[in-house]
């Protein structure tokens, strides 16, 4: 923990940089390897949340923990960072959506519905024909009701088009890059980006090098194209930063840890183009509008009294489940 107050070689983040960047909030993922998937996911999801609600209790006079898009607005006034959860990967519910609710509970904001792998609920980008289940289906209306953003980087063309499809709320893609720059696994294609403005929801750009310039060498400048795509396609309501700093291994130059990002929008005001309020739309107030209106759909359905969803996915015979005959 004592590491977040001095600036670690091996990490993108600490307490002085994100004071340098300038940071108003800033999202720690419970990220789950694929490998959990069936095992220990669900323990692994915990213990992710765990550690990010300690160290966020641990420097307590820097940060706290943010449930709401309000905590945002009023943590930024008493001069601290908003620290918010999501967890990275479906898997982590273990098919259940209790396991959802009791996620929501301990702090979680936003669910990303798969990595890198397809879990049996929804498809991830590999396998960019699989979409949602009617138990994915359940998944997405369950994270409308109680107001957990859906995140659908790493999600299939097919999911990504059947949660648009389905939600009543708007998305998010948390780290994602525009697939006309770069036709990367994962990066989104035009007629999506032209859904999510429909949705009303946002595009968080990924500073990941091999998503902005398709190897492992790229520039400030390679991130500044892709949020000129996606503005030009989506329009600048839709368009937000994402970075991916701490699960990323090739960051472009000049933008190599949380201290670069006023560097970004200076550079983006280098393009008359570019307001002073298009910047503050891009740094942050596109996604408290996005967090916003799944609040409203959360609470518009209580008070519809819309009740929890029951619906479970058929088990499957495993040693690591209990399963009564």
């Amino acid at each position: 923990y004592g590491a977040m107050e001095q600036t670690p070689q091996w990490s993108h983040t600490d307490i002085p940089r994100l004071r340098q960047g300038l940071i108003g909030a800033q999202f720690w993922s419970a990220y789950v390897p694929c490998e959990a998937q069936g095992l220990d996911a669900v323990q692994l999801a915990l213990e992710q949340i765990d550690v990010i609600q300690r160290f966020t209790e641990l420097y307590e006079k820097h940060t706290a923990l943010a449930q709401s898009s309000q905590d945002i607005v009023t943590l930024h006034k008493q001069g601290l960072f908003a620290s918010l959860i999501g967890v990275e990967g479906g898997h982590a519910l273990g098919s259940s959506l209790g396991v959802l609710r009791s996620l929501y509970s301990l702090g979680v904001r936003y669910l990303t519905l798969t990595h890198t792998c397809d879990n049996s609920w929804a498809g991830a980008a590999p396998s960019p024909d699989r979409g949602l289940s009617s138990f994915g289906r359940a998944v997405v209306k369950e994270m409308n009701r109680i107001g957990v953003i859906i995140d659908l980087s790493h999600a299939s063309d097919a999911t990504a088009r059947d949660v648009l499809e389905a939600t009543r709320a708007p998305v998010m893609f948390s780290h994602s890059a525009a697939r006309a720059l770069c036709n990367a696994t994962g990066n989104i294609a035009d007629d999506i980006l032209r859904l999510v403005a429909d949705n009303g929801g946002i595009v968080m750009v990924s500073f990941y090098a091999l998503h902005v310039a398709c190897s492992r060498q790229a520039t400030v400048f390679d991130v500044v194209q892709h949020i000129r795509h996606i503005r030009a396609v989506a329009g600048i309501q839709h368009v937000g930063i994402g970075a991916g700093f701490d699960g990323i291994d090739a960051t472009p130059e000049g933008l190599e840890d949380v201290s670069k990002y006023p560097e970004l929008f200076a550079t983006l005001l280098e393009d008359s183009g570019w307001t002073e309020n298009d910047i503050g739309l891009l740094a942050g107030r596109n996604f408290l509008r996005v967090f916003k209106s799944v609040e409203n759909v959360r609470d518009y359905w209580k008070s519809a009294n819309i009740l929890p969803n029951e619906n479970v996915e058929a088990p499957k015979k495993s040693p690591c489940a209990y399963m009564p005959l």
